[in-house]
C-alpha cells in the first residue's frame, strides 16, 4: 500500500510509523485507514520486534483529530477505538516517541502504546483535551491514563482538560524519558534494540502476560504463566 498521511520505514527488527500531515499531524479517517494498514503489514512481519511511534516535522506529535473531517465524526470515532485498541493489544511492544505536542486523539494514541518518550522542548505539552471543545475523550484515552497514573490525577486531567509539560508528564508516569530534541528518535530506536535483542517468542509472551496481569487475579495469572 502507498501511504499518503503517514510514513513506514522499517529497519531490520524495527519499524517506525511517522504521522505525516503537515502543519499539525491532525488524525483523519485517512490516516487511521493507514495506521490500520500499516499494522496488518507489521503484523504479518516475522522479523519485526517493536514499532515506534512519532509526528512529522517539528511542531509535534498529534493535534488529534482533524475537526475539518467533521463530516466523517462518527466514522473516525468507531475507527479510532478500533484502531488505538489494536495498538493497545499489539503483538509486538510499541513505542510512542512525543516530539511536542500531543492533544486529544494525538495523545489517546501516545497513549496507547507501551511506552512513551518525550522531548524536553517547552512546547512539547499532553494531554486529554476532548473535553474543552465540549466532546468526551470516547477513545480509550481516560481509560488508559488511570490505569498508568491512578484515577484522582487521571480524573483531574480529564475533566479539566490541562495540558502538562514533559517534566510534569515524566512525574506522574505518564511518559517513561523525556529527552533533549536531537536524542528523541535515537533514545526511541536504543530502547526498541534493547527489546528486540530478546528472545522474541519470550517476549511476545511476556508483553501478553503483562497485558492480562492488569485485570486477572493473580492465581488466575499464576495458572496461565504455568501453562
Amino acid at each position: 500500500m502507498e501511504y499518503q498521511n503517514i510514513h513506514l520505514e522499517k529497519n531490520g527488527p524495527i519499524a517506525i510509523l511517522t504521522i505525516n500531515r503537515p502543519p499539525a499531524n491532525a488524525i483523519n479517517v485517512a490516516t487511521l485507514e493507514e495506521i490500520n494498514a500499516a499494522l496488518d503489514e507489521l503484523e504479518r512481519d516475522t522479523a519485526l520486534r517493536v514499532a515506534i511511534f512519532t509526528g512529522a516535522g517539528e511542531k509535534g506529535f498529534s493535534s488529534g483529530f482533524d475537526v475539518s473531517d467533521a463530516g466523517n465524526a462518527d466514522r473516525a470515532s468507531v475507527l479510532g477505538q478500533e484502531t488505538w485498541t489494536r495498538i493497545d493489544r499489539f503483538s509486538k511492544p510499541t513505542i510512542a516517541a512525543i516530539n511536542g505536542f500531543a492533544f486529544g486523539g494525538g495523545c489517546e494514541l501516545a497513549l496507547a502504546c507501551h511506552f512513551r518518550c518525550m522531548v524536553s522542548n517547552p512546547k512539547a505539552l499532553i494531554g486529554l483535551t476532548e473535553l474543552n471543545l465540549g466532546i468526551i475523550p470516547g477513545d480509550g484515552g481516560a481509560w488508559f491514563l488511570q490505569r498508568l497514573i491512578g484515577y484522582q490525577q487521571a480524573f483531574e486531567l480529564t475533566v479539566t482538560g490541562r495540558l502538562v509539560d514533559a517534566q510534569e508528564a515524566l512525574r506522574l508516569g505518564i511518559v517513561l524519558e523525556v529527552v533533549d530534541d536531537a536524542e528523541l528518535l535515537p533514545r526511541a530506536t536504543a530502547l526498541a534494540r534493547q527489546i528486540a535483542a530478546q528472545p522474541p517468542r519470550a517476549l511476545r509472551m511476556t508483553k501478553r502476560l503483562m497485558k492480562i496481569a492488569q485485570r486477572t487475579s493473580l492465581k488466575d495469572f499464576l495458572d496461565l504463566c504455568a501453562a
